[in-house]
């Protein structure tokens, strides 16, 4: 058994191809878009959200939509008014994806609930077998000696449980079929905590992820899962300003500015 703490790793953003945004705003008459934004790893986020909004209404200039007779063309200004304006169906274009490290199977039973804008793939302990029982405890768990005490030993009772299970199995001998190591693991995952962390990649838009770490990270909230959103929201603040700046951090709870986006 060994103590782990929840672990936020942000592994994959949007790219734009800027070659066919050009061939296509040239088409439209919306070229000088392009002259306005910053173009790179960093920014594909807030301009592929920034496009999907234009597009709906060609307000790339005054004038391609006589009815638009005025633009906004500060980057952080039309972001924020997409914001206010609720018009949350172009941030849905926008995804990130998070590699999630000893985090437990209660946070990702809570999280598996949030299917919309959404995908999931989780270690699954039907093929994993579990050699350690890696666990993660609050700092007013740890504050409690006894409680400690008989948490560690039943969890290392329960570990050496896996271990001879395994034994008696003889599922590390050679020649066993990989199916019968699959069943048996499965079997043997039974006697694991619900606690035990695991690992998975989650992959979640903008419109989700603003819904999720609101509601997450609220005081209601497991605590566990308050602490991962708590770290998805700092990260995402960094990785997209304009998307991510208008919430106010209180006792943890993130509180966007704007809701129902």
């Amino acid at each position: 058994m060994r103590h782990v703490e929840p672990q936020v790793r942000l592994i994959a953003r949007p790219r734009l191809d800027y070659d066919e945004i050009a061939a296509y705003l040239a088409e439209v008459g919306g070229d000088r878009w392009l002259e306005r934004v910053d173009r790179g790893e960093p920014d594909d986020a807030q301009n592929l959200a920034e496009f999907a909004g234009r597009i709906c209404y060609r307000s790339w200039e005054p004038g391609l939509n006589p009815n638009v007779t005025r633009i906004r063309t500060d980057q952080e200004e039309y972001l924020r008014n997409i914001l206010a304006s609720a018009h949350g169906s172009v941030l849905e274009h926008v995804t990130f994806s998070f590699a999630l490290h000893n985090v437990s199977r209660v946070a990702t039973h809570e999280l598996v609930r949030h299917r919309a804008g959404a995908a999931v793939s989780q270690e699954s302990l039907r093929f994993v077998r579990l050699d350690d029982l890696p666990f993660w405890f609050p700092d007013w768990a740890r504050e409690d000696p006894e409680l400690m005490r008989r948490a560690t030993s039943l969890l290392e009772q329960m570990e050496q449980f896996q271990h001879w299970m395994a034994g008696r199995f003889d599922l590390d001998a050679e020649g066993v079929p990989f199916a019968e190591k699959k069943a048996k693991t499965s079997f043997m995952r039974r006697f694991a905590p619900e606690g035990v962390a695991t690992g998975l990649v989650w992959t979640a838009n903008v419109r989700t992820l603003r819904h999720v770490i609101e509601n997450r990270t609220a005081p209601g909230a497991e605590e566990e899962i308050r602490l991962l959103f708590g770290k998805v929201a700092e990260l995402m603040v960094k990785e997209a300003p304009a998307l991510f700046g208008d919430y106010t951090v209180q006792d943890g709870a993130w509180i966007p500015g704007w809701r129902k986006v």
